[in-house]
């Protein structure tokens, strides 16, 4: 899916308690465990915490102020890492905070990052069974550009 950046980015509604920071190592294994729950029920799968930050931390397109993090009094509650090509590689929020507004106010967060850093579109690839995030993404001004099968 994408976001065509000329158009206006509404202001962003925060959920109350939250704050926002950026992945640095010392969060590794708290991101890459809410990466593990959120992708417990499908949609996806995660490597191993050594493997995964090896392979997130030294990925061409890395750049820890684009891996947003929202957090609560009780720690990481929602990740969006995003590559510096302008692409949402993951976007999880945390199964007690979901419905609050977290995913949304993330999604709009990097769209006005990418503006400010002079980008056209802003890309994600979403599974066409994952309503849920697609009426996400579909709510913030997305739309699908092309359909790949899905390998079996």
């Amino acid at each position: 899916m994408r976001r065509d950046l000329a158009e206006a980015v509404p202001d962003i509604a925060w959920p109350t308690g939250i704050q926002l920071t950026q992945y640095r190592t010392e969060l590794a294994a708290a991101v890459h465990h809410l990466m593990e729950l959120g992708y417990r029920d499908g949609g996806g799968r995660v490597p191993a915490l050594t493997l995964w930050q090896r392979q997130f931390e030294t990925d061409p397109e890395y750049d820890p102020s684009l891996c947003f993090i929202a957090l609560d009094v009780n720690g990481i509650v929602a990740v969006c890492q995003c590559w510096t090509s302008a692409y949402i590689k993951n976007l999880v929020v945390h199964p007690r905070v979901r419905r609050q507004g977290l995913g949304r106010a993330l999604l709009l967060h990097a769209f006005k990052v990418f503006q400010q850093r002079r980008e056209g579109f802003v890309d994600l690839k979403v599974l066409e069974d994952n309503l849920r995030a697609r009426r996400l993404y579909d709510s913030v001004g997305m739309y699908a550009v092309r359909r790949e099968p899905v390998p079996v």
